[in-house]
């Protein structure tokens, strides 16, 4: 009986699977590694777009809060520090009023320095330097996200390139 016969391993040139037991592959794992680093690149470059996008949009709408409703002053120059540049000005009822966050845009400026500033008179905790606005904001964002792209699309195509390996 010759057609009985069973070629041992005809699986293997059949399917290409083996009929031993299925070893595992680390191949595959490392490859969904890569993918999901890849995907990671690109979700964290997402956010950072959308973090610096709401900066700017932040901008414009304290600037058109406080041209709603403007005061202007001349302030004092009180501390400058890498967080915060605090001012101190008279609003137009006559009180002195110190902004807890400091004051908008306020590049190049020193301490003991004085300096014209607008504000929202309905809330004068919104200040910024007088000529100044949100268009100022655009170069540090935008150069921030050149930057961040920049290193993350080499690093997302490494990662790609290596998942597809």
């Amino acid at each position: 009986m010759a057609s009985d016969a069973v070629v041992p391993d005809a699986a293997d040139s059949v399917t290409g699977s083996s009929t031993e037991g299925d070893r595992p592959v680390a191949r595959p794992v490392r490859r969904k590694g890569w993918r999901r680093a890849a995907r990671g690149v690109l979700i964290f470059g997402v956010l950072m777009t959308a973090m610096g996008l709401s900066i700017i949009i932040a901008c414009f709408i304290n600037d058109r809060t406080i041209e709603e409703s403007r005061g202007d002053a001349v302030a004092e120059v009180v501390d400058t520090s890498l967080v915060r540049t605090a001012v101190r000005f008279n609003t137009d009822e006559g009180r002195v009023y110190i902004p807890p966050n400091g004051v908008l845009y306020p590049a190049d400026l020193q301490t003991g320095q004085l300096v014209r500033v607008e504000f929202d008179s309905r809330n004068p905790d919104l200040v910024r330097v007088a000529g100044r606005n949100a268009t100022l904001s655009l170069l540090p964002v935008g150069s921030m996200l050149a930057v961040l792209w920049a290193v993350l699309l080499p690093l997302y195509w490494l990662f790609r390139r290596s998942a597809n390996r």
